[in-house]
């Protein structure tokens, strides 16, 4: 065989070897490759830079989001109050861009626990300072409980959930004295925001200042200041204090400690 005849055969194979590696390679180191990864755990770092997030409210912006939101609903009040209030309300500021719906989803079973969660909290506030000691603890028999969420519908991921206490309507001429009329409480911390208690001692027995540096110092809320009401009247009682705290925008939040004179009855109100 000459030289020119070998070189061809030569050639040929190369060019038939290179065909079928070209064809058959892919596929037979595809398969050997899953072979040695097949059962074996890999680790792999992610970048978590864009994964979504749940959203933080500080006590401040808890506060303030709660405020927002009941600004929009039927305050809670006493008799009293809800005998001096004006029926007429302005529709423009009953709508909003904040939500305090009835959280329908809550689990029943909690109802009974959160009034255990309230008895607990209204401890610490009594060894506070900041609740008399005359209040007596709160039954499922004698209370309702209803859950809510408060949402911020711009931005809802600044939402929290907010449990209402309230004395039952269905006691009537029950004797309201040393008695928790309403409070709303945090669904996931039960830190209470907002208080009506009927008490034994007086607005001249309490001791304002020292109740709302208490109650900031529980929350943990920051930046309080004395506020000065532009419209006084607005009060139904001349035994209150007013103070403003930082929140989610520059009005802030208003938070007023006052005395209902006659029925005896302590407030702690954030609207």
């Amino acid at each position: 065989m000459d030289r020119r005849k070998i070189l061809n055969t030569a050639v040929l194979l190369v060019t038939m070897l290179t065909l079928f590696a070209a064809v058959l390679g892919p596929e037979a180191l595809a398969k050997y490759k899953d072979k040695s990864n097949l059962n074996q755990i890999t680790v792999e770092e992610v970048d978590t830079l864009n994964e979504g997030y749940r959203y933080t409210l500080s006590s401040n912006e808890k506060l303030y989001l709660l405020a927002e939101c009941l600004n929009h609903q039927v305050l809670p009040e006493s008799e009293l109050s809800a005998r001096t209030r004006a029926v007429a309300q302005d529709v423009d500021a009953l709508m909003g861009t904040y939500a305090f719906v009835v959280n329908r989803q809550s689990p029943e079973k909690a109802d009974e626990d959160v009034f255990a969660v309230c008895n607990r909290e209204m401890a610490i506030l009594k060894e506070l300072g900041i609740l008399p000691q005359d209040v007596k603890e709160v039954e499922p028999d004698t209370y309702t409980a209803v859950p809510y969420s408060a949402i911020d519908v711009l931005e809802p991921q600044k939402n929290m959930s907010v449990w209402k206490l309230s004395l039952s309507t269905m006691q009537q001429n029950a004797n309201k004295a040393g008695r928790l009329i309403d409070v709303y409480m945090d669904g996931d911390t039960g830190k209470i925001y907002s208080f009506y208690v009927r008490t034994e001692r007086t607005w001249a027995e309490l001791e304002p200042e020292a109740i709302m540096e208490s109650w900031c110092t529980y929350l943990g809320l920051t930046g309080m200041e004395a506020y000065d009401s532009e419209n006084p009247l607005l009060e139904t009682t001349p035994d209150f204090l007013k103070y403003r705290f930082p929140g989610i925008d520059e009005s802030g939040t208003i938070v007023t400690i006052g005395f209902y004179e006659g029925i005896n009855e302590l407030f702690l109100k954030i609207v």
